[in-house]
């Protein structure tokens, strides 16, 4: 019994010795010498401290952090040029779209347009003077020239109107002889004016009033006045489709000229 006890202990003793590498290791008694001789120059590998071999492996990382910016700057290999430019492009491309969608402003609205904007009736001198003035704005078929109707007028007749035809004429003119009145007489011809009773003529409008209040002072009712003279034609302008800044420049063609005032039309 005593020869089990003790050879169960040396066995249990060899083992925990072989599990503690006290007895050294088959794998490097057969690898270790053949690796021990490939080394180039065994003799000059020194022991380092724990402090030692962290200082060294701190001063090789700087040698590579080093070396691998001067590779980067020198541009020797192909991936290093590749790799140079991609950082180039797409900085140059995300902040340049980004800064014009951000800088981008709505466009400025056109200019609102006048549909149609029309002036007075020009005598022909000025017409003629306003013309040559708009000739140089150059606005083709959104101008347009309107011949008005006008009266050049040249005197001012005080009449009766006519009333009854001949017989009402002349039974006006019996009540205007009672009335002490003598300078008139009777309008013939083919016109609207046939069998009036004309009571004068005056170049003036207001010469022409102080005959009516006269004659109304004697009594004679339903008297008129008519102004009289050649019919010719004013000219008025219509503008289509223009701006705020052209609108300026055709009142500016018309200043000085008393039908230059623009009225929106249709």
């Amino acid at each position: 019994m005593k020869f089990v006890f003790w050879s169960l202990l040396a066995a249990n003793a060899l083992l925990f010795a072989f599990g503690r590498g006290l007895l050294g290791s088959a794998e490097l008694e057969v690898r270790e010498p053949a690796r021990l001789a490939k080394q180039l120059a065994p003799s000059k590998l020194v022991l380092l401290s724990g402090q030692q071999a962290r200082e060294v492996a701190g001063g090789a990382a700087l040698e590579d952090t080093g070396a691998a910016a001067d590779s980067g700057a020198s541009g020797d290999a192909a991936p290093a040029a590749g790799a140079a430019a991609a950082p180039a492009v797409a900085p140059a491309s995300v902040p340049a779209s980004a800064p014009a969608a951000a800088s981008a402003t709505p466009a400025t609205p056109a200019a609102p347009l006048f549909a149609c904007l029309e002036t007075e009736a020009f005598a022909q001198a000025d017409a003629r003077r306003f013309e040559t003035r708009l000739a140089r704005l150059e606005l083709g078929a959104r101008q347009t020239r309107l011949a008005v109707p006008f009266q050049e007028v040249s005197s001012y007749l005080v009449y009766l109107p006519p009333n009854g035809g001949k017989e009402g004429a002349e039974s006006r003119v019996a009540d205007l002889r009672e009335r002490g009145v003598s300078d008139y007489f009777i309008m013939q011809g083919d016109s609207p004016m046939r069998w009036a009773v004309s009571l004068g003529a005056f170049k003036t409008e207001a010469s022409a009033r102080t005959m009516a209040a006269d004659l109304a002072k004697q009594g004679v009712q339903g008297v008129r006045i008519l102004p009289r003279g050649p019919q010719t034609n004013h000219f008025a302008y219509r503008f289509r489709d223009i701006d705020a800044p052209t609108r300026a420049r055709v009142l500016e063609a018309g200043r000085g000229m008393e039908a230059t005032v623009l009225h929106i039309c249709k």
